[in-house]
């Protein structure tokens, strides 16, 4: 069974840095090495992608670009953000947040994804996406 992993913002932008972080880099390719798919979701592309604007980063930019040609690229769909819309409601019903309440929520977006192709999400932070999907953390691959 062919392994699926989706990157969540940190790692994402630790790789689309023009000085890329050499761990997670090395570590995403020995994933792939192990015929693993790794995933950019649209919702981290988004995430990096305005603060790589903001900011003025055009090779940044082009990077970005660049690894949606090497790994796969995952676009946001109607099924997402319903499931997105559980998962927020089911959090909050337990009293809980993983943004504020009039924040679109990008976990909660990232998670529904996961969720739905069934892939683990590699994080920096797992204590917001591992209430609904399995995750790991970069340092720990």
């Amino acid at each position: 069974m062919i392994k699926k992993f989706i990157l969540d913002a940190g790692p994402l932008g630790r790789i689309a840095h023009p000085q890329a972080n050499a761990e997670v880099t090395r570590k995403l390719k020995a994933l792939l090495e192990q015929d693993a798919t790794i995933i950019i979701s649209e919702i981290s592309d988004y995430e990096i992608r305005r603060s790589l604007l903001l900011e003025g980063l055009t090779q940044s930019v082009e990077k970005l670009d660049r690894l949606q040609q090497v790994l796969s690229f995952l676009p946001l769909t109607s099924d997402a953000m319903r499931q997105a819309a559980e998962f927020w409601a089911r959090i909050r019903r337990r009293h809980k947040r993983t943004a504020d309440d009039k924040a679109l929520d990008g976990d909660v977006i990232l998670a529904a994804q996961a969720f739905l192709i069934d892939a683990t999400v590699i994080t920096e932070n797992a204590k917001h996406l591992d209430q609904f999907v399995p995750v790991v953390q970069w340092q720990e691959l």
